[in-house]
């Protein structure tokens, strides 16, 4: 996955079904996303965006559809482990930690199966918990850490892999407003510097506005998009 001058998702025509074809989860959703942008995907409950990102994500197939990642079609990838591993990483609504592993074994098992030394893990790993803010935590263990604290966590494991595209779930989903905000601003520093591209569902249109672009979605299908948005987002 190297056509660098390719964008870093694009998706055509996609369509979802479950239940034998009776619920349609995505219905014809097309879109393209350039290397370096944040996106929000922002909808109400089942509108079929964490099924979109899970596509992405290749953690299921679509229907029908295409979508391409640098330029190479999903369906035609052959290591799909080393596609979820080092292409995207992803950041789950419920983060997925290992409860009896400390902060820093939590970013190190992510990093089985790469090439680095056991030193060049561990190094990695302190690299990616100082950035987020948990430099001083690395061996406590998720279920002594705040909710804010497991989100970053679960950020930095996201990325210990050094992927080209983060995917977000529902990121500030069980956050309150404070740890949503430093979650947000996280995300903005950890772009700079770098060509990450940030794929983030969410259902808060006040989330949603820390993006660069908003693509609404409905009932499976897209009914808006927009770079920058002038004036206020209404409630989905």
């Amino acid at each position: 996955m190297n056509n660098h001058d390719a964008p870093a998702v694009e998706v055509v025509d996609l369509v979802k079904t479950f239940d034998g074809g009776r619920l349609r989860a995505l219905d014809g959703v097309s879109f393209t996303i350039e290397e370096g942008s944040w996106v929000a995907l922002w909808g109400p409950s089942g509108c079929g965006k964490s099924t979109l990102l899970h596509l992405i994500a290749a953690l299921d197939d679509p229907t029908s559809g295409r979508i391409l990642v640098r330029g190479e079609d999903l369906r035609h990838i052959s290591n799909m482990d080393h596609y979820r591993r080092e292409v995207v990483g992803l950041v789950f609504q419920l983060h997925n930690l290992l409860p009896h592993l400390s902060a820093i074994e939590n970013l190190e098992v992510a990093m089985l199966g790469s090439k680095l030394s056991h030193r060049q893990q561990r190094q990695r790993a302190q690299e990616l918990l100082d950035a987020v803010g948990l430099g001083d935590r690395t061996g406590v263990k998720p279920p002594a850490l705040s909710g804010g604290e497991r989100q970053k966590l679960a950020i930095a494991r996201a990325l210990v892999n050094e992927p080209s595209i983060l995917l977000a779930d529902e990121p500030t989903g069980s956050l309150d407003s404070v740890a949503t905000q430093i979650v947000l601003d996280l995300f903005g520093r950890l772009r700079t510097g770098r060509k990450l591209t940030l794929i983030m569902v969410t259902h808060d249109a006040e989330v949603a506005r820390a993006a660069d672009r908003i693509i609404h979605m409905r009932d499976g299908r897209i009914v808006a998009d927009a770079d920058l948005l002038v004036g206020p987002v209404g409630r989905a």
